[in-house]
C-alpha cells in the first residue's frame, strides 16, 4: 500500500488591519483541500483585529515559523494590515527563500504590491492587485495586469475580496492540481461569471427601514461557516452597518468548521437585550445545529417574524433553523444544495440569492458576497451595493 501524501503545508500570516475575507476564504478553501494550514501572526500575540473590527485567533506567531518549511505562503491583503506583514522581517526572510527556493508564493489585494512587491520579489513577473496599488506594483518592477487571478512562475497574485474565493482555488489547483480544485469548488456553489453584475431574485417586495443605519446582529457558534460569517459581517459592516457578532457558545471565541478561532463582540444573552432591523444567520452545520438549540436565539427570531422585520440565512441555516421552527411559513427560500430536500417548499430553490419581503436566503460559500450585497441593496438601494461590488473588484470596476 502506498501511504497518502503528507499534506502540503501552507502560511497564512495575518496582522492588525488584515483584510479578514482574504484570509479566512483562504484559509478555510485550503483546508477543504486537505492542506495543512498555520494561520500565523505577525503581531505580539495570536490575536489580531483584523479591518473593520474583525478578530482573529491566530494558531502561532510567524515569529515562532522561521525555521518551517511550507509549500506555499500565501498574504492576505487589507491597509494598514499589508504593511504591517511587509514590515515582519521574519516574514519578509521566509517569503524571499520561498521565491529563491522555486516554492510557491501568493498575494492578494494590496498585498502583492505592499509587500511582496517592495521585497523585490514580484521584479519581470506578470502580476496582479488591488486597482488602487496598480502604479506601486508596477513601480516595483513587475508587469501589471488586470487579470481577477494571475500566476506567473510560481507567484500567484490577486485583486481584492471579491476575487478572494477564485484565487482560493487557484491555490488549490497550483498545490494539488485541476481535479482536487474542482472538488473543492462544487460543494462552493461558485459563479460561473466572475466579474458580472449579480442577480438578486425578490418575490413580494416590502421596503426594509431602519433609523440612522441598520442594525444588524450576526450570531456565531462553533462549527459556523467561517468564511459564510465574515463575508457577511465584513460586507455589512463595509456598507456601514452597525453589526453585532453575538456568540451563542457561553464564550466569547468560537472554532469555526475549518477550525479558524474568531472572536465575537458580545455573547448572544447580552446581544439579546437590543432590538435589531435584520438578524442574519451563517451556516455550517454545527454552527447550524447549535442555532437550532439555542432558545434565546430562536426566540429572538420568531419576535422578529412576527414584527415583520428582516431576518436572514445561508447555507445549512435556512433548512436547519428556520424551517423546523416554523420560520419559513408561506415563505419562499433557498438553501445549501445537498440541505434543500428539508424545505418543504423547494419551488425556488435554484436562486443564488432570494428576497420573500422580509426574508433573504441564499446558498453557500460562493454565494455569500451576492448574499451581503442583497443585503446592502435592500437597505441601501442598488447603486451602494454596485459601488461596493465594484470596490471588493467582485464586479468588474
Amino acid at each position: 500500500m502506498a501511504s497518502a501524501s503528507p499534506a502540503k503545508k501552507v502560511l497564512v500570516p495575518i496582522a492588525n488591519g488584515s483584510e479578514p475575507m482574504e484570509a479566512v476564504i483562504v484559509v478555510d478553501v485550503l483546508r477543504r483541500a486537505g492542506a495543512d494550514v498555520t494561520v500565523a501572526s505577525v503581531e505580539k500575540q495570536l490575536r489580531v483585529e483584523a479591518c473593520r473590527g474583525v478578530k482573529i485567533i491566530a494558531d502561532a506567531l510567524v515569529s515562532d515559523c522561521g525555521q518551517t518549511s511550507f509549500d506555499l505562503i500565501t498574504l492576505p491583503g487589507g491597509i494598514p494590515g499589508a504593511t504591517n506583514l511587509k514590515n515582519s522581517e521574519v516574514l519578509q526572510s521566509l517569503v524571499k527563500k520561498q521565491a529563491a527556493d522555486g516554492k510557491l508564493y501568493a498575494a492578494i489585494c494590496a498585498a502583492p504590491a505592499v509587500a511582496l512587491g517592495s521585497w523585490g520579489v514580484l521584479k519581470g513577473l506578470k502580476a496582479t492587485c488591488h486597482p488602487s496599488v496598480m502604479d506601486q506594483l508596477a513601480a516595483s518592477g513587475a508587469t501589471a495586469v488586470e487579470s481577477r487571478v494571475q500566476l506567473d512562475g510560481k507567484a500567484v497574485t490577486s485583486r481584492g475580496p471579491g476575487t478572494t474565493i477564485e484565487f482560493a482555488v487557484a491555490l488549490v489547483e497550483q498545490l494539488y492540481g485541476k481535479g482536487k480544485a474542482d472538488e473543492v469548488s462544487g460543494p462552493l456553489v461558485m459563479r460561473s461569471n466572475h466579474g458580472d453584475e449579480y442577480i438578486i431574485t425578490e418575490q413580494n417586495p416590502t421596503k426594509w427601514t431602519f433609523t440612522d443605519s441598520p442594525k444588524i446582529l450576526v450570531p456565531i457558534a462553533n462549527g459556523t461557516e467561517e468564511m459564510e460569517a465574515i463575508m457577511i459581517i465584513d460586507i455589512l459592516r463595509e456598507a456601514k452597518a452597525t453589526v453585532v457578532v453575538a456568540s451563542v457558545e457561553d464564550k466569547l471565541d468560537i472554532i469555526a468548521s475549518r477550525k479558524v478561532k474568531l472572536e465575537a463582540d458580545v455573547l448572544l444573552d447580552e446581544a439579546a437585550k437590543l432590538s435589531y432591523d435584520l438578524i442574519v444567520l451563517p451556516g455550517g452545520l454545527g454552527g447550524a445545529q447549535a442555532f437550532a438549540k439555542s432558545e434565546t436565539l430562536v426566540n429572538l427570531l420568531k419576535k422578529q417574524r412576527e414584527s415583520n422585520k428582516p431576518y436572514g440565512a445561508i447555507c445549512a441555516s435556512p433548512a436547519l433553523v428556520f424551517e423546523p421552527h416554523g420560520l419559513l411559513k408561506g415563505k419562499k427560500a433557498t438553501a445549501f444544495p445537498a440541505m434543500c430536500d428539508k424545505l418543504s417548499d423547494k419551488s425556488e430553490i435554484e436562486n443564488r440569492v432570494l428576497v420573500d419581503g422580509n426574508l433573504i436566503t441564499s446558498r453557500g460559500p460562493g454565494t455569500s458576497v451576492e448574499f451581503a450585497l442583497g443585503i446592502v441593496e435592500k437597505f441601501f438601494g442598488r447603486e451602494k451595493a454596485i459601488e461596493l461590488a465594484k470596490v471588493m473588484v467582485f464586479v468588474r470596476p
